[in-house]
């Protein structure tokens, strides 16, 4: 089986947890044009919401955010792996990591339905070129 291995670089802002305020985040990057490879919102205290942003091109966000007037926090890097789905697929992943010492601290995996797998894993930053390497034996 073949997999696709990819550092990407993800931002993070901080949003009032109110209805629509997800929806006016995505609506503007969409007018901006900001084509993104994920995205995800949980909870930060009783009030808050962090978003997580994963654009495809980080300088189109800088731009976005700058003329939005926008707080960004990162880039910090996370990987991004997608390939056929199978049993056991997550598991030969986190065997490469483990391997190579590399501890997983998060992540997020999600099936299309038609075979095929998406998976953002977060390592420590000094991790990081050593999990890129053992991710590597991957593709």
């Amino acid at each position: 089986m073949q997999f696709s291995v990819r550092t990407v670089d993800y931002y993070y802002t901080q949003v009032e947890d109110k209805p629509g305020k997800a929806y006016e985040l995505l609506s503007e990057l969409a007018t901006e044009e900001i084509s993104l490879l994920a995205f995800s919102a949980i909870p930060y205290g009783p009030h808050r919401v962090e978003l997580t942003i994963f654009p495809d091109h980080a300088e189109h966000l800088h731009i976005a955010a700058e003329k939005l007037g926008w707080k960004l926090s990162g880039p910090q890097h996370a990987f991004l792996i997608q390939g056929d789905d199978r049993l056991g697929a997550l598991a030969d992943v986190h065997r490469k990591l483990l391997d190579a010492k590399v501890n997983i601290y998060a992540s997020t995996g999600v099936t299309d339905g038609d075979g095929r797998f998406g998976y953002i894993i977060y390592v420590k930053e000094s991790d990081h070129p050593v999990a890129k390497r053992a991710l590597e034996m991957l593709s």
